[in-house]
């Protein structure tokens, strides 16, 4: 019997005759690709697709969804569509299965990548969670395929780039890219059959604007205002500390009591962005001095035991501050909010901006700034821009008035303390 066209349905596909000599095919008329192979004892839903690249038909492929009577038509066209979309795209039928031995996986590739280059190299645990999270929830349909397809079809990088943009923003969308690029450039270090065109190459990226958050001098008041009205002392000098020293926040959590030097006035980060490597010293004005002083006075009192050990203790698993965002309604600026706040309010104490990197360790631009040795000029020169910019800082908090309700800025020891209710001792954490 020749093929034929009609609107497949269960009933249409009940009336169809078996085949006396040869299969035959009956096409559905509303989706193309799908349609029913008829043989002598039994009737078969099938897809058939192509996958054309440069205006050439690569290939053509063919897949069974179910026998007639154990799967409805409605069923076999549904699997139909996806079926027909993923040929489509360029996935041959059972790909899975046909894995030529030795091919690398992304799953594969994104272990090794980080295993033997970031644990390997001291990458911090939130930049690797960071990569664990984009791989392992974005990528997580193709971890188990071949990364030599991302690299012979960038066009699936490109499309799942938009999907990402469309449905969790385009910061993320860039940021998962970059975590690909990077798994995909070092697998093929070791891996040299691997198409050598990065497929990342074919994405367009979002346009990413720097947040400008950061207060200048006119902000301070106000800012202080607030912070001076927070009840528990730990998180105000958390706050303090972070806009006096511009400090990432989550290092200044993970300080350590013997991490502060007062005789040499100096308070070391040795694991900050960046890892081991770029550990640092950051050299402490008297307000910051002062200001340490506080926070372990006041950690003494409210958790003895943690308090030990860390800067910032708090009742928390770790021992010490864990979640430092606060209402907005509370305290307008916190965080990175308050790094920007130093970078500007250093431009406003005139210190120059090699200094200003030097500060918040940042890498040094150009090549002659490579020759300057960093801890040459900790006790003496970095020392003093620090101040200048704390002098700003804290004559900047007096705004207009005298400054009385900012007394305790000026006092190492922490003012009397409230007892605080349960829930913002919890809040600490």
């Amino acid at each position: 019997m020749a093929d034929n066209r009609q609107l497949l349905t269960d009933k249409a596909i009940a009336r169809l005759p078996y085949a006396t000599d040869k299969q035959y095919k009956v096409r559905d008329s509303e989706l193309p690709g799908f349609f029913v192979l008829v043989g002598k004892k039994k009737k078969t839903f099938m897809a058939q697709g192509e996958f054309w690249r440069d205006g050439v038909r690569e290939f053509a492929a063919q897949v069974k969804l179910g026998e007639c009577g154990d799967v409805t038509t409605r069923e076999a066209r549904s699997k139909a569509k996806v079926e027909i979309g993923l040929i489509a795209r360029g996935e041959r039928p059972g790909e899975e299965q046909k894995i030529k031995p030795g091919a690398i996986t992304l799953r594969q590739a994104w272990e090794r990548y980080r295993d033997g280059h970031m644990i390997r190299k001291g990458r911090d645990a939130r930049t690797i969670e960071n990569y664990r999270d984009h791989m392992e929830r974005l990528f997580a349909d193709w971890l188990d395929k071949p990364l030599a397809r991302l690299g012979r079809q960038p066009k699936l990088v490109a499309e799942r780039h938009d999907k990402i943009s469309e449905e969790n923003g385009p910061y993320i969308a860039n940021g998962a890219m970059r975590s690909l690029r990077a798994v995909y450039n070092h697998a093929r270090k070791t891996n040299p059959d691997l198409p050598p065109v990065n497929p990342v190459t074919a994405i367009d990226w979002n346009t990413e604007q720097r947040r400008d958050t950061g207060m200048g001098t006119g902000d301070m008041a106000s800012w202080f205002a607030e912070l001076t009205a927070l009840t528990n002392p730990i998180r105000r000098e958390f706050h303090l500390m972070t806009l006096l020293s511009g400090s990432r926040p989550t290092a200044l959590k993970n300080v350590r009591i013997e991490h502060i030097d007062f005789r040499s006035r100096l308070l070391h980060i040795p694991k900050p962005k960046g890892g081991v490597k770029k550990a640092f010293d950051i050299p402490l004005s008297r307000p910051m001095i002062r200001c340490v002083l506080r926070a372990m006075r006041a950690g003494r009192i409210l958790y003895p035991d943690q308090a030990e050990f860390w800067l910032f203790p708090a009742d928390s698993d770790s021992g010490h501050l864990i979640e430092h965002k606060e209402e907005r309604d509370v305290l307008s600026k916190w965080g990175n909010d308050l790094r920007q706040s130093y970078r500007t309010l250093a431009q406003a104490a005139g210190v120059s901006e090699l200094d200003i990197h030097l500060l918040m360790n940042h890498s040094l631009p150009g090549v002659n700034a490579g020759y300057i040795t960093r801890d040459s000029l900790l006790r003496d020169h970095l020392r003093k821009q620090q101040e200048r910019i704390s002098t700003v800082i804290v004559d900047s908090a007096k705004g207009k008035d005298d400054g009385s309700d900012l007394g305790w800025l000026h006092k190492a020891k922490v003012a009397a303390l409230p007892v605080l209710p349960e829930q913002e001792l919890k809040a600490a954490a």
